[in-house]
């Protein structure tokens, strides 16, 4: 049924409308702290923004952020936010990521698309940097067993 959420509250159809349509989005994560921002409006080289990039504490923010990385652009009417509960590997598996390249595409051919492409490997391997750092008890994380030397 379409609209419907999933068991985690995702409603993949409202989250295809906004890859589809938004100017400006950006996706939450829950493993990893930094986000997705996605600028799909051209600038004067014919390309869309598409980063992860620092959170910020509000959506003034947000806004000053944008205008200090893409000077030349105007700021968007809005930018639109959700959350994503799953994996970015998941955000592929849904099948959310190949809307997003199409996207990109559209807007700013094969180098959009690799632009893309770089910023899902570096939220990769945040996301298995911070799957370390949760095994090991690193920064943010308390080891609950720890391991003893048998005598």
């Amino acid at each position: 049924m379409a609209g419907r959420p999933d068991p985690e509250g995702i409603d993949l159809d409202a989250i295809r409308r906004v890859v589809e349509t938004a100017d400006v989005f950006v996706i939450r994560f829950s493993m990893i702290e930094q986000r997705l921002l996605v600028d799909a409006r051209p600038d004067s080289d014919g390309l869309p923004y598409i980063r992860l990039v620092p959170p910020v504490t509000s959506a003034e923010e947000r806004y000053r952020f944008l205008q200090k990385e893409r000077p030349g652009m105007p700021l968007p009417d809005q930018i639109t936010v959700f959350h994503w509960p799953r994996s970015i590997r998941a955000l592929r598996e849904a099948g959310v990521w190949a809307d997003i390249e199409r996207r990109m595409m559209s807007v700013g051919g094969e180098p959009a698309v690799d632009r893309a492409a770089l910023a899902f490997r570096e939220g990769l391997r945040l996301e298995r940097a911070d799957v370390v750092a949760m095994i090991r008890g690193g920064e943010g994380y308390q080891t609950l067993w720890t391991r003893t030397e048998s005598s």
